[in-house]
């Protein structure tokens, strides 16, 4: 996997480049590394063999939601780390779990893209509000019901997932960028992850850092672009 540094505390661990790109993020706290997603099956010894490069152990494992191309590898890095933590949001564990029932207040729309069958029970289930070390645990959902983002206060770094990607240019889910247009395909409501996006722009980061595509320095002006972007092809505002 290619390590790129983004900082003094955040680590993009990248695979498949062009092609399809795919990444999960290190962040490192005082006791070692929080693990955001997990990339896909077959990441584990590259995750492992950058966080010892980096020189710190890897104390838990956080999902942005369980898609397979984001927690692909939880199964075999719970091998590896049997010690660390595992977290992941309650609405999508549910999910995980094979419940795809929509509660009363969400959209009617189809769950899509790829659930793998995960063998490892999370040690504790999410909600936004949460704090993991050095993270607020932001609720985002939109492209999966229980999606969640991951905002870095002591830099401004906003780790989203989904929620945005920037391969092919920046977007919110939902909106298809047709030289990488998956995340869209992926996505469960285009309308509430407009809702979503808009409030993660609302935080004005300084480094967004999605699950596909570079991460973006001072991102708010494509931000802005983006969420109004998807407010106007989800026909309706994502603001109310």
């Amino acid at each position: 996997m290619k390590t790129i540094p983004w900082g003094d505390h955040l680590f993009q661990l990248e695979r498949f480049g062009l092609l399809f790109p795919v990444s999960c993020y290190l962040v490192r706290e005082d006791d070692g590394f929080t693990l955001v997603d997990t990339a896909i099956a077959g990441s584990a010894d590259g995750i492992v063999a950058a966080a010892a490069s980096l020189g710190a152990p890897i104390r838990r494992i956080a999902l942005t939601h369980p898609h397979v191309d984001h927690a692909g590898a939880l199964d075999a890095l719970h091998v590896l780390l049997p010690d660390a933590e595992v977290l992941i949001g309650a609405r999508d564990a549910r999910i995980s779990r094979g419940d795809r029932t929509l509660d009363p207040t969400e959209p009617n729309a189809p769950v899509k893209g790829g659930w793998p069958r995960l063998t490892t029970a999370p040690t504790r289930e999410l909600a936004g509000g949460d704090r993991i070390g050095s993270l607020d645990v932001i609720a985002a959902p939109g492209h999966t019901p229980g999606h969640l983002a991951y905002y870095d206060r002591r830099d401004g770094s906003l780790l989203v997932g989904d929620a945005f990607q920037t391969r092919a240019g920046l977007a919110v889910a939902g909106v298809v960028r047709w030289l990488f247009p998956f995340p869209a395909m992926a996505t469960w409501d285009k309308t509430t992850a407009a809702r979503s996006a808009a409030a993660l722009l609302a935080m004005q980061p300084t480094r967004l850092a999605p699950g596909h595509g570079p991460v973006l320095p001072d991102p708010v002006p494509a931000m802005t672009a983006a969420v109004a972007e998807a407010e106007r092809k989800s026909g309706k505002s994502a603001g109310t």
